[in-house]
Parts: C-alpha cells; sequence; structure tokens
C-alpha cells in the first residue's frame, strides 16, 4: 500500500512547490485585470517586485537596469492610483482597497529612501523622480482616506 502513495505524495509536493514559488505580479498582469480593485493591488505588488530588482541590479552594478526598473515602479504606482480612482468610489465610506494602497505605498516609499541612502550619492538621481511620484500618490490616498466629514 506504501508504494501505492508514494507517488501521489511526491505530485502533491511537487504541486505545493511550484504554487509557493509563484512569480510577482508584472505590470503587464497588472494592466490585464479588469477588476480596477485587484488591478491596483498587483500593481502595487509589481512595485514592490521591481524595487527588489532595482536593489539586486545596484548590487550587480547595473546602473541602467536600476534605472529601468525605477520607472517601471514608478508606473506601476501611478496604475495603481489611477485604478483605484477609476472605481469611482468613496474612500472614506470603501476604503479597504484604498488603505491597502496607502500601507503599500508608504511601505514601498520607505524602501524606496532605504535604497536611496545606500546608493552613491552619485547614484540617487535615479531614483528621485519615482521616490516623489511615490510621495504624491501616497499623500493623495491619505487625503482620501481621512479629508471630509462623513456622510
Amino acid at each position: 500500500m506504501r508504494w501505492i502513495l508514494a507517488p501521489v505524495f511526491s505530485l502533491i509536493a511537487a504541486g505545493a512547490l511550484s504554487a509557493a514559488g509563484n512569480a510577482p505580479a508584472s505590470l503587464d498582469q497588472a494592466r490585464a485585470e479588469p477588476n480596477l480593485e485587484k488591478r491596483s493591488a498587483l500593481a502595487m505588488d509589481s512595485a514592490v517586485a521591481a524595487l527588489k530588482q532595482a536593489r539586486e541590479a545596484y548590487n550587480a552594478g547595473d546602473l541602467t537596469q536600476v534605472a529601468a526598473k525605477a520607472m517601471e515602479i514608478q508606473d506601476s504606482v501611478e496604475l495603481a492610483y489611477t485604478a483605484l480612482a477609476k472605481t469611482g468610489k468613496d474612500p472614506r465610506k470603501s476604503p479597504k482597497w484604498f488603505k491597502r494602497a496607502e500601507i503599500g505605498s508608504r511601505d514601498l516609499l520607505r524602501s524606496l529612501e532605504t535604497l536611496q541612502h545606500d546608493m552613491s550619492v552619485d547614484d540617487r538621481a535615479i531614483l528621485e523622480k519615482p521616490r516623489e511620484k511615490v510621495q504624491q500618490v501616497h499623500d493623495d490616498l491619505l487625503i482620501g482616506l481621512m479629508e471630509g466629514k462623513r456622510k
């Protein structure tokens, strides 16, 4: 009986390993998502993955790849914010996805600032524009969540 179950267990283990190794969301996957809230979440995941890749590229000394990933971070954050804005929902009345994006942008901003601090002074300008965009989106999300009276 044990020899019959061994292949079954190995297939289950292989499936679990392949499911655990899912690739992070790409910007193209986020753009293809029809649900705007999920599109926003995928775009934020894409930004986080791009930041990780930018750090790896910087550690490898590839500044052109760092610049490309910095632009991907900026595009991802813009897509996340635009998707939430297109929902037409009031962040005060339906805060779930807006708050997730706000927390994600805050964490991304901290990580961007850490990477920028770790970079050479000459290379820091690469991340300046994406950092400013992430800060702007974070501020806009926070204002949307906090501003005004509840109705």
